[in-house]
């Protein structure tokens, strides 16, 4: 089948092809009557226009590339359904590439975006990114770039994060209410801003209000890192009173040795997250967290791209409040 062209349809309609563009583009020169003929015939024929060819001229893909750790991520999930909802309802598609926390992974994604002339990036840096020039070239080539949740130190660039010191003072504080004696906290990558910020402000916080608590930390980089973690602190004989688990990954894992220890919560054990939201209620007694909302973080991350696309390029660093959810687990 042939593909409909602004020639073909000049030739239906015996106009030249620069008329048909321009009626097509309602544009003030052509009268309504010639506007109604070519738009019926290209509506009949179904004429779509050269995306590429409107892409080298104009420079805009109206493509927007989003760069995750992990696809399978339920944070991330909702944070992609929200940029991909907020782009559609403004002319936008989405390239969503992962990096896999693989620093090279990463650059190649950026390659790709670049080579389809992308109009703007959203990035969550991998736990190795140490390549930060890469982006601002991106930035000097009026691609603007909006890092989200895993941000960058350096303030050359928008961020947009969860309040994540606020997430783990309000975690420390419930642990507080609990009137646990000894705590595990188990974090994340400890080469990742997100975890040193949740970390800095949790340890404080306990430090200064219930110092008499006794809190091991520890770091795991993924749920069987968690899971093993879990049942070295639980199977000691002064064994912990409560568990605090930085992400989902985490509460995964710390929940299988739960169940296999056959401990009761709360009444052996008390779990506190910080989440999504959707894990936590998928175990009975429900595990109380502090919700970070992905969907709220990529409405803000959107907000902020279209700032920069329309030369408001503020750099800045913005953050998305959260909220204590009570379960049954404290």
């Amino acid at each position: 089948m042939t593909n409909t062209t602004l020639k073909l349809l000049a030739q239906q309609l015996q106009l030249s092809i620069s008329t048909v563009s321009r009626a097509l583009k309602d544009h003030p020169d052509i009268s309504a009557s010639t506007k109604a003929k070519v738009n019926a015939l290209a509506q009949s024929m179904d004429y779509e226009p050269n995306a590429y060819a409107i892409q080298l001229r104009t420079q805009n893909s109206k493509i927007l590339g989003v760069i995750v750790p992990a696809i399978s991520n339920l944070f991330y999930d909702s944070f992609i359904a929200a940029i991909e909802e907020e782009s559609r309802n403004n002319g936008y598609a989405l390239m969503i590439l992962q990096s896999s926390h693989n620093p090279e992974n990463e650059l190649n994604n950026l390659k790709i975006f670049r080579q389809n002339r992308v109009s703007g990036v959203f990035a969550c840096l991998s736990s190795s990114s140490e390549n930060l020039e890469v982006y601002q070239k991106m930035n000097d080539r009026d691609i603007p770039v909006v890092f989200f949740d895993i941000v960058p130190k350096d303030n050359r660039f928008t961020k947009v994060r969860m309040a994540d010191e606020r997430s783990a003072i309000m975690a420390a504080e419930n642990i507080i209410k609990r009137n646990a004696k000894k705590v595990l906290a188990i974090f994340g990558d400890d080469n990742l801003s997100i975890t040193q910020k949740r970390k800095a402000a949790f340890q404080k916080f306990l430090q200064d209000f219930a110092p008499k608590i006794h809190c091991s930390y520890v770091h795991a980089a993924n749920t069987k890192e968690a899971e093993d973690l879990m049942k070295k602190f639980a199977t000691k004989t002064q064994k912990i009173d409560t568990v605090f688990c930085m992400t989902d990954e985490i509460l995964i894992g710390v929940m299988r040795t739960i169940q296999e220890l056959q401990l009761k919560i709360p009444s052996d054990i008390g779990v506190i997250s910080i989440s999504n939201g959707f894990i936590p209620n998928l175990y009975y007694p429900r595990i109380s967290y502090v919700e970070t909302s992905g969907h709220e973080l990529g409405k803000l991350a959107f907000v902020q791209m279209m700032a920069n696309m329309k030369g408001g390029k503020t750099l800045t660093e913005l953050t998305v409040e959260t909220k204590f959810i009570a379960g049954g687990s404290m």
